[in-house]
């Protein structure tokens, strides 16, 4: 009989992503065949699955620290935000359309039955399923039609093991605070809490520790230390992009300008982990470093606004003088949208129906469209020869003269388009740098040798976690917890 838990949180960003990973990985170790469930996830930070469809990434990583492939039903319903008010709905993989936050409130009763189908179908694979909350339960405006934590796990009859954040204060707080708002249902759905990203000895928090058990009832299954590797592990959320920013200085410097819809920026991860380089993420307000080598366009989930934002932080003007003095540019997707003469919205996918002169650097032109491009995708960097596995999720089509100069073969076709001797380039194609040989390849051509297996890094980054939640929770305690899944 297949059982599951639900990992819930009493905010955002308190580590259930990378908790629910190490237990994966933990559990799997242990022999039994895990599989991880997130009801309704939130980030423009997306995965490519076998059968075409889109999960969020952090699913994707857990799959992996379980060994298997990921696939639509481990993240049923995924929100990518294209404004601060709207975002893309992805249903079991595929577009279900585009809403504004307040209708989407209103919609979610729509949405629950595809969001337990995944979860009956996904339980029938395995022995365990590891269940993520999104956000915290404690929103009680947001509980009459809530998919993502107490509506989910009572409407699937699963438990919950709460988990605070010390590191932001106030986990006494968050804790006792979240049992207070609930009502007494999903007070009885929750048995258990562990604190997350404790700084020094543990010890220290016994006090704490016991006085949440004293006013809530519930036991406490361990205290988390603060696990210095996750940065190794592929991000979701862009709240942790500054973490991972490196300041300038010997070596490679890849400058990326922080966008406000800056969308699968895992693309950088594999080059941050290279020593020698160095990955600068720029936030607003801070001019691109001119010691760059690299300027480094990213994709984004809204390539209109924006190319609007980089012009209103002067990054355009960043970046001519940098092709001036000869330095590189290279645009992932949405990046390489922008490195062209113009974007067309003619439809309004974006927002209005628009049109916009794009920075220019590459003779193409790109016209969106609702038809959505998502696929997993092998191919070759035509200068090398290196081989590359990657994934494209982009509405739109781009062609031009530079279109004649491609850079790579992807699925046995042309694709990107270079320029000025290959020191402008782009492509839609994610997930390049992963590929051991194309990093290479490329690196080198600015005299730097790649020296990191970046694959085998997160395999041993995963099993490093594993360890780390062996030692500090009671995970024997948790698997008792979980409870046989209700057909």
């Amino acid at each position: 009989m297949t059982r599951a838990i639900m990992i819930q949180g009493t905010g955002s960003n308190v580590g259930k992503s990378m908790i629910v990973a190490g237990l994966a990985r933990a559990y799997t170790r242990r022999g039994l065949s895990v599989r991880p469930f997130k009801p309704q996830n939130m980030s423009n930070n997306a995965a490519v699955t076998a059968d075409g469809g889109e999960i969020g990434r952090a699913q994707a990583l857990q799959a992996k620290a379980a060994g298997v492939a990921p696939h639509t039903d481990m993240n049923p319903v995924l929100l990518k935000p294209q404004s601060n008010t709207g975002a893309q709905i992805i249903v079991q993989g595929q577009v279900f359309g585009t809403q504004e936050a307040r209708s989407f409130g209103k919609a979610k009763d729509k949405l629950m039955p595809f969001v337990l189908e995944s979860y009956h179908r996904l339980a029938s694979t395995c022995d365990l399923v590891l269940i993520e909350g999104a956000g915290s339960p404690a929103e009680t405006n947001l509980r009459a039609r809530d998919i993502a934590n107490m509506g989910f796990a009572q409407a699937a009859h699963v438990p919950v093991v709460l988990m605070g954040d010390i590191d932001r204060g106030g986990v006494i707080a968050q804790v006792v605070g979240t049992q207070a708002v609930l009502d007494a249902p999903d007070r009885a759905a929750i048995k258990a809490f562990s604190i997350n990203k404790f700084r020094g000895d543990v010890r220290l928090f016994d006090g704490g520790r016991d006085d949440i058990c004293a006013r809530t009832g519930w036991p406490c299954l361990g205290v988390v230390p603060w696990f210095p590797n996750a940065g190794r592990l592929p991000a979701e959320d862009v709240a942790d992009l500054p973490s991972r920013a490196r300041s300038a200085g010997a070596g490679l410097v890849i400058a990326v300008p922080q966008l406000p819809r800056i969308s699968n920026f895992d693309d950088l991860d594999p080059l941050a982990a290279e020593p020698g380089v160095s990955v600068v993420i720029v936030p607003p307000g801070e001019p691109l470093p001119v010691e760059a080598d690299v300027i480094l366009l990213g994709g984004s989930k809204a390539t209109l606004s924006d190319l609007a934002a980089l012009r209103r932080e002067g990054w355009d003007i960043d970046i001519a003088g940098h092709v001036r003095r000869g330095g590189h540019v290279l645009g992932l997707c949405g990046g390489y949208q922008m490195l062209g003469r113009t974007i067309a919205d003619p439809q309004g996918l974006e927002g209005p129906p628009s049109h916009a002169q794009g920075l220019g650097y590459l003779h193409v032109d790109t016209t969106l469209h609702p038809r959505k491009t998502v696929q997993l995708s092998t191919g070759r960097h035509l200068a090398s020869g290196a081989r590359l596995e990657g994934y494209e999720i982009h509405m739109g089509a781009t062609t031009g003269p530079d279109c004649a100069a491609p850079w790579l073969d992807v699925n046995g076709h042309p694709e990107g388009a270079s320029a000025r001797g290959g020191r402008i380039q782009g492509c839609y194609l994610h997930g390049i740098f992963t590929s051991e040989s194309f990093r290479a390849s490329w690196l080198a051509q600015f005299g730097r040798t790649a020296q990191t297996a970046y694959d085998q890094e997160v395999e041993a980054t995963l099993d490093d976690l594993a360890d780390h939640l062996e030692r500090h929770l009671d995970l024997d305690q948790l698997l008792d917890l979980a409870a046989d899944v209700a057909r």
